[in-house]
């Protein structure tokens, strides 16, 4: 009976399959306790050229700047397209498309206007990614211990989908101040040119509550986007070894690897484009994403009176420009982030594989 009630959950669950599988692993003895200690570590064999263990504190820091490079660098990159998206949001009648927004702001602050809201911009994502993708390592290994070994391949995408909003949730704090110094300067016209003019006008204003007060519309627009673009991301990486590559990962060599991620990375934003995630979630949280500008932009309101305000129709300005920045960005940070690991030779754990445990629990093994 047993095992048939685990072939149920096993089929009924949308999630089935984990990112990696974890065993328990004898430590040796700690000299400052005298005392054996166990942990969670990946089943893979650690390659005798890595240069951390699975799970460390230098695996968590570096893969945390793996993050600061792969946002920070992306979204720096776009922030012309960005700045006419908030303006889009901000002041439709003036800007009304996204041509006729480039046009005139060329027209009215020349080609350098466009980069403006590129220094908060790069050190606003630097931190949304140092905590997006490190503590996304964090949380999967954190919620994978707390499963235990069988569940955490039973539930693997509800396992992504847990610590990427986790994640995320601190993301958005760090992201916060600088995303309204950002939007300040790119939507009010005189307002102030950089982040060293900004941040202290705002604050002389309305204090620490300037920075923070978009907060809860950043959780809205970002961590559905969030969940969608890791759990997309790492289900398609495992179907790319398991259908596709005509070989285990293992026996890959590192630029083979860095071509699968960036083709996962591309095929995950074509599927978010055209089905369900990045840009379904682009869609969904665009609204929120609306309210940010206003909110960022106005003085003394509150999100749910920009809501009123803006409208049903309202909400939905600047959203082909928002589908093509996340359209732009998806592939390149999942590209950057997977090259630092490999630069670092950090330590990637092989697709999943049934634990034998749960094979015998299944009937599939004598």
């Amino acid at each position: 009976m047993y095992p048939t009630t685990l072939t149920q959950i096993a089929r009924a669950n949308p999630f089935s399959a984990p990112l990696f599988t974890l065993q328990k692993v004898e430590e040796p003895l700690q000299s400052h306790k005298g005392q054996r200690s166990r942990r969670l570590a990946a089943a893979a064999t650690v390659d005798e050229g890595d240069s951390c263990e699975f799970g460390s504190q230098k695996y968590f820091i570096l893969c945390g700047f793996g993050g600061i490079l792969s946002c920070g660098t992306t979204h720096t990159a776009v922030v012309p397209l960005d700045l006419v998206k908030c303006r889009m949001q901000v002041n439709p009648d003036k800007y009304k498309s996204i041509g006729n927004g480039f046009a005139v702001t060329v027209r009215e602050d020349g080609v350098r206007g466009l980069a403006k809201g590129w220094a908060p911009t790069f050190i606003g994502y630097s931190m949304q990614g140092l905590c997006k993708f490190g503590f996304y390592e964090v949380f999967k290994i954190l919620y994978s211990d707390l499963l235990g070994e069988e569940n955490t391949y039973l539930w693997r995408t509800s396992l992504y989908l847990a610590a990427s909003a986790s994640a995320e949730f601190f993301a958005d704090i760090a992201l916060a101040p600088m995303e309204a110094a950002k939007v300040r300067i790119q939507t009010q016209p005189g307002y102030a040119n950089t982040l060293r003019e900004c941040a202290p006008k705002m604050y002389a204003e309305e204090g620490l509550w300037a920075f923070y007060k978009g907060v809860a519309p950043l959780w809205m627009r970002q961590i559905p986007y969030t969940m969608m673009k890791f759990a997309c991301f790492e289900r398609t990486v495992e179907m790319l070894y398991k259908y596709v590559v005509p070989k285990p990962r293992s026996e890959c060599t590192k630029p083979e690897q860095l071509v699968v991620t960036f083709t996962a990375g591309y095929i995950a934003c074509k599927v978010n484009s055209n089905h369900f995630s990045g840009v379904f979630c682009a869609i969904v949280s665009h609204p929120a994403d609306s309210v940010v500008s206003v909110l960022n932009k106005e003085k003394g309101s509150t999100a749910m009176q920009v809501l009123k305000r803006l409208g049903p129709k309202g909400v939905w300005k600047g959203l082909i420009a928002r589908i093509i920045m996340i359209g732009t960005l998806t592939a390149l940070q999942w590209f950057i982030y997977d090259s630092v690991k490999v630069y670092f030779r950090l330590p990637r754990p092989p697709p999943p594989e049934m634990p034998e445990s749960l094979k015998k629990k299944l009937g599939l093994t004598e």
